[in-house]
């Protein structure tokens, strides 16, 4: 397991779904123009953008660490993704969200626990 996603991603990290399938054939050059021109998003912002393959056991993950472009791929080997439906546009994960993704989990069964609103005076 890659440390950065074993839990520990920075606290309010923007995690992007792409939840259309991308060509698994583009790199991070091509991934970043989709980025650009599809999602309408800044790839060098320090946002994690995540690419579905038309095959559900592929994943690519790109972000910009302050120095490059870094890619990620991952095959599961016996087993597939859960995706979102496939749709136009993105869908916003949470860092334990993403963490389950890549780890081959269903990522819909976790969620960020509900703190409750300080009463106010008056």
């Amino acid at each position: 397991m890659i440390s950065a996603l074993s839990g520990s991603l920075p606290p309010g990290v923007r995690v992007l779904v792409a939840t259309r399938p991308v060509d698994f054939r583009r790199g991070a050059d091509g991934l970043a123009r989709t980025v650009q021109s599809i999602l309408q998003q800044d790839p060098f912002s320090g946002t994690i953008f995540v690419f579905r393959s038309k095959r559900s056991d592929r994943v690519k993950l790109l972000v910009y660490d302050g120095t490059g472009l870094v890619l990620i791929w991952k095959r599961l080997e016996g087993g597939t993704f859960k995706w979102p439906p496939i749709s136009d546009g993105v869908m916003r994960l949470s860092g334990s969200q993403l963490s389950a993704l890549f780890d081959g989990l269903d990522w819909r069964r976790i969620y960020a626990p509900r703190v409750p609103r300080p009463k106010v005076a008056g």
